[in-house]
């Protein structure tokens, strides 16, 4: 198999200030970028996370994009890195809604793969908070596995990551990383974000990338921030604190193969 390549995850809090959020993806992809990353993973709702009608103003289409596409592949051209844009708000077939997207561009600036959302967040939080993502958001229907600077990355979005059965079929096609970029609420991300991600890792055998929001964005609106990468054993081996940032590691493909043939537990599946 391959050899080692460093892959990065970042962190930002996006607000209802387009501008604001893109400067601050272009400041952390740079970071990892600068440390070696070939491929770097931003968060769900990057462009974005403002008042639900908001999205709808901004929404572009795929392939072709717009403005924030264009940016950021300029971005992925300029800084010779592959990027995976987690939460790009794609028009929907609907005029009312949006779509959930995670974009996969190759360095060169040119859109690889588009993954849509297929688990939508509706709850009613312990805090109060209220979210109903179904009321502006289209689902997706197809799982995505893309190829990356490293080998076979599978697609995910935010709350993807509470359904073990998605990941399965992703390993299922080939995937030995996951993407996963989020907006993890602060309530649930204390006590959730570190077990679920470990888990989805130990489970699938694979490197988990997941990047992340943080801090305050508008009304009750808190993200829980912590953007990590773990690797097939469960093990964290970057993460970024609670603040603003990049954490970069080493994908290692001959690890992923170690592993699944130490403890074949896919091989192993009886259901």
């Amino acid at each position: 198999m391959g050899g080692r390549t460093k892959v990065g995850v970042v962190q930002i809090t996006s607000t209802g200030d387009v501008e604001a959020n893109l400067a601050a993806t272009e400041r952390t992809v740079s970071m990892a970028a600068e440390d070696g990353a070939k491929l770097v993973l931003v968060p769900e709702c990057f462009a974005y996370l403002g008042p639900e009608d908001g999205k709808l103003e901004i929404a572009e289409s795929l392939p072709g994009g717009g403005p924030i596409l264009e940016r950021m592949q300029k971005l992925a051209k300029v800084r010779g890195v592959q990027l995976v844009l987690g939460g790009f708000w794609e028009k929907g077939e609907d005029p009312k809604k949006v779509r959930n997207a995670c974009v996969h561009l190759d360095a060169g600036g040119e859109v690889r793969a588009v993954y849509r959302k297929i688990h939508l967040f509706d709850v009613d939080l312990p805090d109060g908070v209220r979210l109903m993502e179904s009321e502006t958001v289209e689902p997706g229907r197809q799982t995505v596995v893309t190829d990356a600077a490293f080998g076979k990355l599978g697609l995910s979005v935010c709350y993807d990551l509470r359904f073990p059965e998605l990941y399965r079929r992703l390993v299922d096609d080939g995937a030995i990383a996951l993407a996963v970029p989020a907006a993890f609420t602060l309530t649930t991300g204390k006590d959730h974000w570190h077990v679920l991600l470990r888990a989805r890792a130990i489970e699938a055998q694979c490197y988990v990338l997941a990047a992340a929001q943080t801090g305050h964005h508008y009304g009750r609106r808190n993200s829980y921030g912590h953007a990590l990468i773990c690797d097939p054993w469960g093990t964290v081996l970057a993460e970024c604190g609670e603040g603003e940032g990049a954490a970069v590691a080493a994908i290692d493909p001959d690890v992923v193969d170690r592993v699944r043939r130490g403890l074949p537990s896919l091989q192993h599946r009886v259901l």
